[in-house]
């Protein structure tokens, strides 16, 4: 006969001691380059939202719809396997992403890891970051504002594979008619974004805001 143990929950004194303790954990293997991303989930008016980074920056924004798992998974076989849960890490985004929601930010200031993206698709995507707050562009905009006017579907892939979406706003290029073309987050959130942004947008869905 097996004997039954019961799970307690930790005190708060525990709490704070095993907190600590991950701290140290997560300040020595900084120290000791042992980490090559870290990461953290953020809860927003759109879903929870994964937020990871690289020494170099903010390499990836990922909607729940995307499949958190699968995009950790990505990133272990693109940037490499050193892979750490910090809820305590990516603040900046953590808290600018927020002001963002609430309309107290229009324009984000990180550093960004963009080496997830080919060369052609880094130039469109940092394009993307010109793009003011509450204005739209279209793709064949964007081909012209990077001075290939005819690699218009070539934008519209690099939009479809942004990595950092919201910081580098793809949800702000629509099709050459006003409709809204695709999003990686749907295009109820694509609405929604716009929607946030500019209250009189008038195509897509409803809003949460």
């Amino acid at each position: 006969m097996s004997e039954r143990t019961t799970a307690f929950p930790a005190t708060r004194d525990e709490e704070r001691i095993l907190a600590e303790l991950n701290k140290k954990f997560v300040h020595d293997a900084r120290r000791q380059q042992l980490i090559e991303i870290s990461y953290r989930i953020v809860d927003s008016p759109i879903g929870g939202l994964l937020l990871a980074s690289t020494e170099a920056g903010l390499v990836r924004v990922a909607f729940e719809t995307e499949g958190h798992e699968r995009i950790l998974d990505v990133l272990a076989h693109k940037v490499g396997p050193r892979i750490l849960k910090d809820d305590r890490s990516l603040d900046d985004a953590a808290r600018q992403l927020d002001q963002y929601f609430s309309g107290a930010l229009q324009e984000f200031s990180l550093p960004l890891d963009l080496r997830l993206s080919t060369e052609f698709r880094r130039q469109v995507q940092l394009e993307l970051g010109r793009i003011a707050y509450g204005q739209t562009q279209s793709y064949a905009q964007v081909a012209e504002h990077i001075g290939k006017p005819k690699a218009v579907r070539a934008v519209g892939s690099a939009c479809a594979t942004n990595p950092l979406p919201i910081v580098l706003p793809c949800h702000r290029v629509l099709r050459t008619d006003g409709s809204l073309g695709g999003y990686l987050g749907g295009l109820g959130v694509k609405t929604q974004l716009l929607k946030l942004e500019n209250p009189e947008f008038g195509g897509g869905e409803a809003t949460l805001f």
